[in-house]
């Protein structure tokens, strides 16, 4: 039986601040100001998504954040050599990499990493050797899974996202592929995160999963502000949590 980890920990994704931001070219809203809102309702660390086409975060946010926050600053990034230069020196304290395509709205599935472990490998190294802790965005399937231990990175982070966005006939289905992808991810002693597409609405099917570590959750938290504002909004999901985590003892 496979258990969770306590207490599982919350990072929130403050990236749609900084759209909110690009759309008009201000100065504001800034997503520092935004992340230390965030710290100050619980959650225990911050993700940021650089991505090559800077249509959020700018290179400077990365820099600004990580000077300024005291938790953790997890860079979601692909593997894209300018990239990997700016986390090579700005050594944020995570660093997970993930698919891009130009055209997609928002990472749209899990890391190749099965086929682009000879690309990945080199990466991981420089990114280890300056003691930042990796994580890869994967699907749960043995052969991703089997690849991330190969590949001797701490963490991998569950793809919710098929989950979250499964209608009625299929839900159960993926809920059990999560489930299974996070026993194996343990199995082989790897570090359980899980995110994309997390609400409300879907938490408690998500904190079923066994050995997590984290969830990352932005778009739900950053769309439920505009309604509430942030620290309420950072404190539902955290109560949420608190209430599960309650309930199973």
């Amino acid at each position: 039986m496979h258990e969770a980890k306590s207490p599982l920990r919350l990072g929130v994704n403050v990236d749609h601040v900084a759209t909110l931001r690009e759309a008009r070219g201000t100065l504001y809203p800034d997503p520092l100001e935004a992340a230390k809102q965030c710290v100050q309702a619980g959650a225990e660390g911050i993700t940021i998504h650089l991505r090559e086409d800077r249509r959020h975060i700018q290179d400077d946010d990365v820099y600004r954040l990580h000077e300024a926050l005291d938790v953790p600053l997890n860079l979601e990034m692909a593997h894209a050599p300018d990239i990997v230069r700016i986390a090579l020196d700005v050594k944020p304290d995570e660093v997970c990499l993930v698919p891009e395509r130009r055209e997609e709205l928002t990472t749209e599935g899990g890391l190749d990493v099965f086929r682009l472990k000879p690309v990945l490998r080199p990466v991981i190294h420089q990114l280890r050797e300056t003691g930042i802790l990796i994580s890869l965005f994967i699907e749960p399937n043995d052969k991703q899974l089997e690849a991330a231990a190969e590949l001797e990175v701490p963490y991998v982070e569950l793809h919710t996202g098929t989950y979250c966005d499964s209608d009625n006939t299929h839900v159960d289905k993926e809920l059990q592929r999560l489930i299974q992808g996070a026993c194996m991810a343990h199995d082989l002693g790897l570090n359980v995160n899980a995110g994309h597409g997390i609400n409300l609405d879907n938490i408690d099917e998500i904190l079923s999963i066994p050995c997590l570590d984290t969830l990352n959750i932005g778009h739900s938290i950053i769309s439920r502000a505009v309604m509430v504002g942030l620290e309420k909004a950072v404190r539902e999901i955290k109560q949420a949590m608190l209430d599960y985590s309650q309930q199973k003892k």
